[in-house]
């Protein structure tokens, strides 16, 4: 894009990626789930003053409904060895490295682990949440 004449402004490109842990890997000690809450919300909060957050929160335990590809709908839970989320965000970022470095808070908050991943460049899936 050009910034003026004969200026080239540098085009920021961003990736949008997800930040989720499984059902069950929070773990919270009786008593410490209001300041577990207060932490994640702090980075929510952060993440939304820097302009990265795009949606996000936590999703109900069990039970669950599956849909099959031929349309049936049966009770969950989802078969054995599957994973099922527990919570995620999605966040607009200008690297790999920031989506780990905003997964680290979340880790931290939130108490358990957190898993990383880019949604695919160019997809509708990608650009649909603005």
């Amino acid at each position: 894009m050009l910034g003026g004449v004969g200026r080239v402004e540098e085009e920021v490109v961003v990736g949008r990626y997800v930040i989720s842990f499984d059902d069950g890997a929070m773990v919270v000690a009786d008593g410490e789930l209001e300041a577990v809450s207060a932490a994640t919300m702090a980075v929510v909060r952060e993440a939304q003053g820097a302009g990265v957050w795009v949606f996000g929160g936590g999703l109900g335990s069990q039970p669950t409904a599956v849909v099959g590809v031929d349309g049936a709908v049966s009770d969950g839970p989802i078969p054995a060895g599957k994973a099922v989320l527990g919570g995620f965000c999605i966040v607009d970022v200008a690297s790999r490295g920031e989506a780990l470095e905003w997964a680290g808070k979340f880790a931290a908050a939130c108490r358990c682990a957190q898993e990383v991943r880019e949604f695919l460049p160019g997809s509708e899936t990608a650009g649909g949440l603005q």
